[in-house]
């Protein structure tokens, strides 16, 4: 997702290289990622110009507003003042 969010619509081989930038991921594991993210609805694969591109179908803000409420609702039973109490107080 992130090499979608940075650089946006990429074709299938520029988003492996992308993707191998930053992980050292094999491209077998970059393309079942990918379909799983296309799956969730989090990534459109399109036909542009005669070329496949993917796109990421929701914004990082929102994805990591999500990631931050399941850490919430997980650990916190969905208080985010229960974390901020976490967070203040001092290692013992």
């Amino acid at each position: 997702m992130a090499a979608l969010w940075r650089h946006g619509a990429l074709s299938a081989a520029s988003l492996v290289d992308a993707v191998k930038a930053d992980q050292k991921w094999a491209d077998a594991t970059i393309k079942t990622l990918l379909n799983r993210l296309i799956h969730k609805q989090a990534v459109r694969s399109e036909k542009i110009d005669g070329r496949q591109l993917y796109r990421a179908l929701i914004d990082r803000e929102t994805y990591v507003a999500g990631e931050v409420q399941d850490l919430l609702d997980r650990l916190f039973d969905g208080r985010a003042e229960a974390l901020l109490q976490v967070l203040r107080t001092p290692d013992a």
